[in-house]
């Protein structure tokens, strides 16, 4: 069984993931197992998401966690769903003191969170620390806290960033040709798949430079992610992950036609996990 956990970079879309799993959340059903069969459980889930910001780097070291309901307009079914999770005040202050980034004795999980990880662990038994993050922070910035933290991928911690590869919500209430909202179906638009597409690409090449200067670079970048948040945790993770080892894209897919649900692993056991997930997926 392997000792270091992969950084993992997951998709978490709309809210409604947690009542709707749709491909993405079938596979992150299966990446929980796959960790499961490959790695074991990790002593804590380090988690970095699009809706956990902060004016610096902080992390939440709370010993209970719950979830948080940050969103509205959704059926009244998504917000009787729980997820309490225990914390990790020591670890947090662990961390902290290794970053250099301060700790606050506060505790919750924002959806990004915790509708990942009501598939990817759904008996909420492992302890959770959030890090918030500077949403005006560079990807090179991030990309070096992710570095920092690299270390505790080998001590049992799995790092799971959480956000959206594509991320435009103002897209999801286009009309269509007949005057109504896109389905959950649609086709994908042409600049989703792009940029999809050049984040692998970029990926598989190792050019870290160009994806740090996804903004300038990557087609259709700023029409797919008007404000950087939702991408940004991808960084965290990638820096976690190390330059040696090309970022690996485990699940690609997209809803609403323009939301890309892609999931990433990154460092040297990125193909484990991916040839871990193909034993999962295979018929007994």
């Amino acid at each position: 069984m392997n000792s270091v956990f992969p950084p993992l970079f997951v998709s978490h879309g709309s809210p409604m993931i947690a009542l709707e799993p749709g491909d993405a959340g079938r596979f992150m059903r299966r990446l929980g197992d796959a960790l499961d069969a490959g790695w074991g459980r990790p002593k804590a889930v380090l988690a970095v998401s699009a809706h956990t910001t902060a004016r610096e780097s902080v992390l939440l070291g709370g010993a209970r966690h719950e979830a948080i309901y940050d969103f509205g307009g959704f059926p009244p079914a998504l917000y009787q769903l729980r997820y309490d999770a225990s914390g990790d005040p020591a670890l947090a202050a662990a961390v902290g003191a290794a970053l250099g980034v301060p700790v606050i004795d506060h505790g919750g999980l924002d959806h990004g969170i915790w509708t990942a990880l009501r598939y990817i662990y759904p008996e909420a038994d492992v302890p959770v620390v959030p890090l918030a993050f500077d949403p005006q922070a560079s990807p090179a910035t991030l990309m070096a806290l992710g570095e920092r933290m690299a270390a505790l991928s080998r001590e049992g911690v799995l790092i799971l960033a959480t956000g959206s590869i594509t991320h435009n919500l103002r897209l999801l209430f286009r009309p269509n040709g007949a005057g109504q909202r896109p389905e959950e179906n649609s086709p994908e638009m042409p600049e989703s798949a792009a940029f999809r597409g050049w984040m692998a690409e970029r990926s598989a090449a190792r050019d870290w430079d160009a994806l740090a200067d996804y903004r300038r670079q990557a087609p259709g970048a700023v029409l797919m992610h008007p404000t950087d948040e939702h991408l940004l945790p991808w960084y965290v993770a990638a820096g976690a992950g190390g330059r040696e080892d090309a970022p690996l894209r485990l699940h690609e897919g997209v809803t609403f036609g323009c939301l890309g649900m892609d999931a990433y692993a990154f460092g040297p056991q990125a193909g484990a996990l991916a040839a871990q997930l193909e034993k999962e997926a295979a018929p007994v």
